[in-house]
């Protein structure tokens, strides 16, 4: 038989992937005519969080997670964290042996209330998140993920019907950015989050703020705009603190003046809860009534040091607070 080459349709790159080939994530490969994923069940990362160091500030605020990455990712953005894993090829990077089933007993062990899935893409090991997804919720044990967002709907929508939370990076309302950045594309991932959404899906947004590339006023006014026409008011917006990485370390830290001036922008944009992060901040990491204002919740960098929500209710108003709380 001819060796024939296959198309992936996982994300938008839509990569045609010759026999022995592999897509731009370097982890799917054409064996014999039908894709393989090199990853599954060979994580590089596992480790214990905290719920908030995600960052999801309104799901489980105060839990552990039980956090695990493979090699992989279908972005390679300049400015990657963890591009040690991300951009690592397979072979090149030490990973252990261990399926869904280990992964949900550690959960278990570790007193985790959910599994994250973080650190790279999950889009990339959809098929490992999909069945560890799958077992944990057969032990209560949630599922969450962290992702660029950068996936075709279908396979997308299937995750979403094993994950009870997503936070999504949207790295710019630009682009431009995304592709001289990201080597990607931004339609899909608005896509991705106004998808997630009507699955009724918890979400989260995270933005970095990067010095001189998408940290001027209008950028991030736009951005907040846009959440909150298409996504909702009340959903979380994260914005994050750039330190200087991989292809990026020309480039100077995000002061706490400019995340303080982005969450400023946000509320006055008309979003009920917009966080800083990867700095310490008097108020940017504590969430507030969007009705009477009262503290709800005060945070110490990755601590919950004070809740005060009934039943996710605010107990000086009682107006319903969007998130997941027990």
């Amino acid at each position: 038989m001819t060796p024939v080459k296959v198309q992936c349709e996982l994300c938008p790159r839509h990569c045609l992937i010759a026999p022995g080939g592999r897509g731009e994530c370097r982890v799917r490969v054409n064996l014999d005519g039908k894709l393989r994923s090199v990853v599954y069940g060979h994580p590089c990362a596992v480790h214990v969080d905290p719920v908030e160091k995600k960052p999801f500030f309104h799901f489980l605020p105060g839990s552990r997670s039980l956090s695990l990455a493979t090699v992989g990712c279908n972005l390679h953005c300049l400015n990657c964290q963890n591009w040690e894993i991300s951009q690592a090829e397979p072979e090149s990077a030490a990973a252990a042996s261990c399926p869904p089933a280990t992964l949900v007993e550690l959960a278990r062990r570790h007193e985790c209330r959910s599994l994250a899935y973080t650190y790279t893409d999950p889009v990339v090991f959809f098929e490992y998140v999909r069945d560890t997804a799958r077992l944990a919720h057969e032990q209560r044990i949630r599922n969450q993920l962290v992702t660029a967002g950068y996936v075709c709907r279908e396979p997308w929508r299937q995750l979403m019907a094993h994950v009870d939370a997503a936070n999504i990076d949207l790295k710019a309302l630009s682009d431009t950015f995304y592709r001289e950045v990201c080597s990607a594309t931004l339609q899909p991932v608005l896509d991705t989050l106004v998808l997630t959404r009507e699955c009724g899906v918890h979400l989260e947004v995270t933005n970095l703020v990067i010095p001189t590339l998408n940290d001027q006023p209008d950028q991030l006014r736009a951005l907040a705009r846009w959440v909150k026409e298409h996504l909702g008011r009340e959903i979380p917006l994260h914005f994050s603190g750039f330190h200087p990485q991989y292809k990026m370390r020309h480039l100077p830290p995000t002061s706490e003046e400019k995340l303080e001036q982005a969450r400023e922008i946000a509320l006055e944009e008309g979003l009920d809860f917009v966080y800083v992060g990867n700095v310490r901040s008097a108020q940017g990491q504590n969430t507030y009534c969007p009705g009477c204002r009262r503290l709800l919740i005060a945070r110490a960098g990755f601590r919950v040091i004070e809740n005060h929500l009934q039943a996710g209710r605010c107990p000086g108003c009682g107006r319903d607070i969007y998130g997941v709380w027990e």
